[in-house]
């Protein structure tokens, strides 16, 4: 057989999962949890561990060189990072649909993970989630022969999360980059936060005016300013989370439907996020001329590169904020 003849498959389908494993480093990894301990009191994180965590289990890991954190939930520490639950979750190796289901007491907590953000009365049962958790993750760290590893740690919930990426059609790809997109938009703006929701990020600016940043569709986010009174819609953002090139000038297309939409609506700016290596941007522009600005989705996910240092200084410009009180830019590692 010669080598022409072999069939064999594009790498699109890896390259999408690469995009949505870029955005998970941030939210459910191990990136995610060294970001949000820097940000938690250490006195009160080592209290609730040596209160919520086994102590055969604590030897185990101290053995390994482990640190208790990386495998062990504490209430300071989902406070601090909601979306973190997705992080113990993934290493207890739960699939969402098992782990949220009926019966399970988890449903409370999914806002967390999937939308970072924190109810009252959902603080309240943290203690609670703490206590069953690490009651399943200690026998975790107890069975792994011959014993735990810090690579068990970090590669474990990789085998989850991969039959989550597995599972996801366009349509999920697309729905979970726009969600990483609006995780990335509160932290950059946090310093500034007034009130936060599942769909809503309320910020007062520089200026002193109330600026919205809101999560939904046609346009996907978007960001209005209240201008004594007078709401001004500044900028409506379409987030495209395919990879497959083949398929790019349709989603160009769709982006474009929506931003003619907000046009309609009075909104004044029109930024598209969209995988722009290997594209045509001429021909692209030429199939969503309502975009004013392109930003390559796939960069600003990883928090690195030239268009990812452009939509961070953007934002600080439509919000209304100095970019040095911009959340840092991020790294991944």
């Amino acid at each position: 057989m010669s080598e022409a003849s072999i069939p064999v498959p594009k790498a699109s389908r890896q390259v999408q999962f690469h995009q949505l494993l870029v955005s998970a480093r941030k939210t459910w990894l191990i990136d995610a949890l060294s970001k949000a301990l820097t940000r938690v009191d250490q006195r009160q994180l080592k209290s609730q561990l040596l209160k919520f965590v086994p102590a055969d289990a604590q030897k185990i890991l101290a053995a390994a060189g482990i640190r208790d954190e990386h495998v062990f939930p504490t209430p300071v520490l989902l406070e601090a990072a909601p979306a973190l639950v997705g992080y113990y979750r993934l290493l207890l190796g739960l699939p969402q649909k098992i782990f949220y289901g009926g019966g399970t007491g988890m449903g409370p907590f999914k806002n967390m993970e999937m939308k970072g953000t924190l109810r009252e009365q959902t603080r309240a049962l943290l203690p609670a989630f703490c206590k069953a958790m690490n009651a399943a993750l200690a026998d975790l760290v107890r069975q792994i022969l011959p014993r735990v590893t810090a690579r068990d740690i970090s590669e474990l919930p990789l085998l989850t999360l991969g039959s989550f990426f597995q599972g996801a059609n366009n349509v999920k790809i697309g729905k979970q980059a726009t969600l990483g997109v609006f995780l990335l938009l509160f932290e950059l703006v946090q310093s500034h936060v007034s009130e936060h929701t599942d769909r809503k990020i309320t910020v007062r600016n520089a200026a002193g005016r109330i600026v919205t940043l809101s999560l939904g569709s046609d346009p996907d986010v978007s960001i209005e300013e209240d201008v004594s009174g007078k709401i001004r819609r500044k900028v409506a953002l379409e987030i495209k989370g395919g990879t497959d090139q083949s398929n790019a000038h349709n989603r160009a297309g769709e982006a474009e439907k929506s931003h003619q939409k907000a046009r309609d609506q009075g909104y004044r700016d029109f930024w598209t996020l969209i995988a722009k290596h290997g594209l045509n941007m001429a021909r692209l522009t030429s199939e969503s001329p309502t975009t004013r600005s392109w930003f390559d989705v796939a960069q600003v996910l990883a928090r690195e590169g030239k268009d990812w240092e452009e939509f961070r200084s953007r934002i600080a410009e439509a919000v209304g904020i100095p970019l040095n009180q911009i959340s840092p830019r991020g790294s991944r590692k």
